[in-house]
């Protein structure tokens, strides 16, 4: 029975995810949303930001408390390792609708493209940067990251072991092309308002911060042959003959077996 619960909930857990960022596509674009991050500001300035700051530290500090190690290794006393991912996409869900939910508009412009070419080429660029985040999850291993490879090998009585991370696609390019993706889809915005303006700044910081934690795991995990492509592969901006071979890196544990 806990089998089957455990992949109707990592299941459930995960449409609510494509729904949700579905709609923050929408939401960060301004396009087909019934609230989108721009409109007429409802509450007085110094509250709109005070509200929006708090927003952005708690979908901040939900991602990364709980995706450290010593945090995981504290919750599976609490919560079943097969659904301590899925577990975590759940709460990233509920952080990230909290945010949409309860956002502010501020206005005031800081650049406005009047060209509906340009303006169409900008939204079309921003729409390719989330193009580019989905894709890249399914360079490494889409179904692992989102807990549903997880119970699966538990549904199945499969022992479940870590994907292996691929140096493959944009990985040969830049060591973060989610993350690239994310600063596309934020920055390349026709209209750029006070409210976008400092969402975006903040969540370019917290990407930095996010990749800096991040390496420290995977350079604690994978040893020197992280740090050898770190030393080749740019963290977000590609540059010109600078290109990983395709590979697969493995824990040294696994290289030594």
């Amino acid at each position: 029975m806990s089998r089957i619960l455990f992949l109707i909930y990592a299941g459930f857990n995960y449409l609510t995810f494509l729904v949700a960022f579905s709609y923050a596509i929408g939401f960060v674009t301004n396009l087909l949303v019934p609230k989108a991050i721009d409109g007429v500001p409802q509450v007085p300035l110094s509250a709109a930001i005070i509200n929006n700051l708090t927003l952005l530290a708690i979908f901040a500090v939900q991602h990364s408390v709980m995706a450290r190690p010593k945090f995981k290794q504290w919750w599976t006393r609490i919560i079943p390792a097969p659904i301590e991912r899925s577990t975590y996409v759940l709460f990233s869900n509920l952080a990230l609708i909290l945010l949409m939910w309860k956002w502010e508009p501020m206005g005031g412009v800081i650049w406005s493209v009047s060209s509906p070419l340009v303006s169409g080429l900008l939204t079309a660029l921003s729409l390719l940067g989330f193009a580019i985040l989905i894709a890249s999850t399914f360079m490494v291993d889409h179904w692992d990251l989102f807990g549903l490879r997880q119970v699966w090998a538990y549904f199945t009585g499969k022992t479940y072991t870590p994907p292996k991370f691929k140096t493959a696609y944009l990985y040969k390019y830049v060591r973060h092309p989610l993350y690239l993706g994310f600063v596309i889809g934020f920055w390349a915005a026709p209209t750029m308002t006070v409210t976008h303006l400092i969402f975006t700044v903040m969540c370019t910081g917290y990407i930095l911060v996010g990749i800096y934690l991040e390496e420290k795991d995977l350079t604690s995990y994978f040893g020197d042959t992280y740090r050898n492509y770190k030393k080749r592969i740019p963290m977000l901006i590609p540059i010109p003959g600078r290109k990983a071979s395709v590979r697969t890196m493995k824990p040294p544990h696994d290289q030594a077996a």
